[in-house]
């Protein structure tokens, strides 16, 4: 089995007011396909663990691979290179632009990636936004849609350059239960159906419990 993302011996200070070891030691595997979440109590260290990981971080001692390739030590004009092709993200907030049509809310990374044109760029979004069924609202705008739906909309964007892990923080903290049943069932979708990995942060304890595998955290280490 491949591996999307691997962790040797990570680990992370912060020195202001004083130092704080956050992440010691950290080491672990995402294989292809595989559905994982990360808990943890508040300030275990889970969320600056997934900046790193993201690529977004780059202050850490260890190594970081995805797709077999080490990424640490890449400018950051690589890695965000990196990160636009590979990785998709889902926050807590949807970080739509209002202003926009949810079709143009979903073309955006592809347009910053710059590999196809407007014309492709547009049939992919139109196709993810089909895929989760929401692509009768294509030219709504935004700031018109519900709160279900916009997440829906920024796993569409997440997924525009198909990338090959998924990562999310807290995708599901802000909707209700039945629309957190409607995002882990497309997050499963992709995991068995498209062979996406997943490594999602959450504190839903009964979400953590139907994917493939749980890290849990605790003070700054991977306990199991």
């Amino acid at each position: 089995m491949k591996l999307v993302l691997e962790t040797k011996n990570v680990n992370k200070h912060f020195y202001k007011p004083k130092d704080f070891h956050v992440l010691k030691d950290i080491s672990f595997r995402i294989k292809e396909g595989e559905f994982a979440s990360i808990m943890g109590k508040s300030g275990c260290g889970k969320s600056t663990l997934l900046y790193i990981l993201s690529t977004m971080d780059t202050d850490y001692t260890g190594e970081l691979f995805l797709n077999d390739r080490l990424i640490t030590g890449k400018s950051h004009e690589e890695l965000s290179r990196i990160r636009n092709k590979n990785i998709g993200f889902v926050f807590q907030f949807h970080y739509l632009l209002t202003e926009f049509s949810v079709i143009e809310n979903v073309m955006l990374p592809a347009k910053k990636l710059a590999v196809k044109s407007l014309k492709e760029i547009k049939h992919d979004a139109y196709e993810k936004l089909k895929m989760l069924h929401i692509d009768h609202l294509a030219e709504q705008r935004a700031s018109r849609i519900s709160g279900g739906e916009k997440q829906r909309v920024a796993i569409a964007r997440a997924l525009i350059n198909n990338p090959t892990i998924l990562m999310g923080d807290e995708p599901t903290g802000n909707l209700d239960s039945h629309n957190s049943q409607n995002v882990f069932n497309i997050f499963k979708r992709l995991s068995t159906e498209e062979g996406l990995s997943l490594l999602v942060v959450t504190h839903d304890e009964d979400f953590a419990r139907l994917t493939d595998r749980i890290i849990q955290m605790e003070d700054g280490r991977v306990i199991d």
